[in-house]
């Protein structure tokens, strides 16, 4: 709170988030440099808790990190067995073949695994090499000398709605470093400042996001193929709205779920959540459920963009690492790899930088990064988002995978651009039919408040909403009066209402119910909502998400 005096804490690095990226650049610096001090602050209440993804994981980063890793104990378990992709109409599914799939398609080699329980092993094998790790505790500010990042600030704990001190009131933490690595995830807070500031973005495309929402279920047994990868892309989504879906078969009978919806979709009746639940009814997806109990829920936005779409990295007194960037390989669902070698990249560049002279720089990460493992992965398949927006899927699928056909071959490909952010992307409401949804049968489809009761989202209830309407009659006049009010469908936690009253319209935010995918903050028509950290420790909980 404004005038309130806070400690302070020092510290060579600081880095913000405990996913993949941060605490592979947090294992990197000790193991580089054991003398430093690394500090890791996360805002789930511990480590993994707000982690969300797939996950499908190419290992080749892990193999850079930890080499000795596959003679160890690890949640990584379950090898790949079989690779399926299919395209899936309202009725039936064609499996395509595998020969036709460029080589970087190809699972064989990964491993299915629950990302937040890697990350908690991660954090262990940090922990034990000194990294000090700080789980509940938001950053909620960037710190400065200067122009210069000289850290961040932790949030308050125990304001009350209002903005008052609560009884349990305790100042925010200032954590001061020579050098601050934000390895925040897809559209984090304090990165979204730090590019604004400093340009970051100049000269490259907009970035673009993708929601991802995923269920874990056990299933019967007979159901149960442990090894089996399935993408599939098609139904129920229509050929101009851009998306696809994942069911992975992991070990001790568990299955989980995905669909991805590309935010850059123009219908705003469009219901990401609905269209999920939708899916999951298809006659080739369905039998996999039956007899099977839905254990999780989660959602998370997703960084789209790609090459063209990756800021500046290194700004003064620090960088970007992981999807704070933007490095997902769309066409083959897969990032975290890329945040690894990301945060693996950062680490030695800070090193360097910290031994030199002062103040250091990490301008040698920005330098490297496209020629090297990251970029490798990222440049061949940099047109496939771009033709699938402009084209739509029957077009653009096929004419993405002949283009990463011919750069795999040797061709080198011009870059498309990405022309417009996913908000602007949004039509009218009166331009869009609003698609009819059936009502969830609580077996196989479910509605979004039950779903996020079994995401375990929790948040002290008097606190501030950290859901931020700049212009409440620009919500109304625009979001509601030209929009038809997507943000009530776009959420998928059943965080915005319209309602109905007297006096007119009211806009109803339900913050407690927020499973922080941030899609509100990319996609409002106006860009008139910001999301910020809540007090730290609050939202999901993913157990083995």
């Amino acid at each position: 709170m404004s005038g309130t005096e806070r400690e302070a804490m020092e510290c060579d690095v600081v880095i913000v988030g405990a996913g993949p990226a941060g605490l592979a650049a947090a294992i990197r610096l000790k193991q580089r440099a054991p003398d430093l001090s690394v500090v890791v602050l996360e805002k789930g209440a511990e480590v993994g808790a707000h982690i969300l993804s797939g996950a499908v994981i190419d290992p080749s980063a892990l193999d850079r990190l930890l080499p000795e890793w596959r003679r160890e104990e690890t949640p990584i378990r379950t090898r790949v067995t079989e690779d399926h992709f299919l395209y899936l109409g309202p009725a039936g599914a064609v499996r395509l073949p595998n020969v036709l799939m460029p080589p970087l398609m190809s699972n064989h080699g990964n491993y299915i695994v629950s990302l937040g329980k890697v990350c908690r092993w991660l954090a262990e094998k940090a922990e034990a090499l000194g990294v000090e790790i700080y789980p509940g505790f938001a950053a909620a500010e960037l710190l400065f000398e200067g122009d210069r990042v000289a850290g961040v600030a932790t949030g308050d704990m125990g304001v009350r709605r209002d903005g008052s001190p609560g009884a349990n009131f305790t100042p925010g933490m200032e954590l001061r470093a020579r050098l601050t690595l934000l390895a925040e995830g897809a559209r984090g807070s304090l990165s979204k400042q730090a590019i604004a500031r400093y340009r970051l973005s100049e000269g490259r495309s907009p970035q673009k996001f993708g929601i991802g929402l995923k269920e874990l279920w056990r299933v019967a047994p007979a159901k149960h193929r442990p090894g089996l990868v399935q993408h599939s892309f098609g139904w129920p989504l229509g050929a101009s709205t851009g998306g696809g879906s994942f069911l992975y078969h992991l070990e001790d009978g568990q299955v989980v779920v995905g669909f991805v919806v590309h935010l850059d979709y123009r219908n705003p009746h469009l219901s990401p959540f609905e269209e999920f639940q939708r899916f999951k009814t298809h006659p080739a997806i369905a039998p996999v459920f039956e007899g099977g109990t839905r254990l999780s829920y989660g959602a998370r936005a997703i960084t789209e963009g790609g090459w063209q779409s990756v800021p500046r990295l290194d700004f003064p007194g620090g960088a970007l690492v992981g999807c704070a960037a933007g490095f997902v390989n769309v066409p083959r669902i897969k990032g975290s790899h890329n945040a690894m070698q990301s945060g693996i990249e950062a680490a030695d560049a800070a090193v360097e930088a910290l031994a030199g002279a002062a103040p250091p720089s990490l301008s040698a990460y920005e330098a490297g990064w496209r020629s090297g493992p990251i970029g490798r992965d990222l440049a061949p398949v940099r047109n496939v988002k771009p033709l699938w927006s402009r084209l739509g899927t029957l077009l653009g699928i096929p004419l993405g995978g002949a283009a990463m056909w011919l750069e795999t071959l040797g061709l080198r490909l011009g870059t498309l651009a990405h022309r417009k952010t996913d908000a602007a992307a949004t039509e009218p409401a009166d331009r869009h039919k609003a698609p009819a949804y059936p009502k969830p049968d609580g077996v196989l489809t479910f509605d979004r408040l039950s779903s996020v009761f079994i995401s375990n989202t929790a948040h002290e209830e008097d606190q501030p909403v950290h859901l931020k309407v700049a212009d409440p009659d620009l919500q109304r006049r625009s979001e509601l009066g030209v929009y038809g009010g997507p943000s009530a469908r776009y959420c998928p936690a059943g965080v915005y209402e319209w309602l109905e009253t007297p006096e007119g319209p009211r806009y109803q935010i339900n913050a407690a119910n927020c499973v922080h995918c941030k899609t509100c903050d990319i996609k409002d028509p106006n860009g008139n909502i910001t999301w910020v950290p809540p007090e730290g420790g609050g939202g999901p909980n993913y157990p083995g998400m």
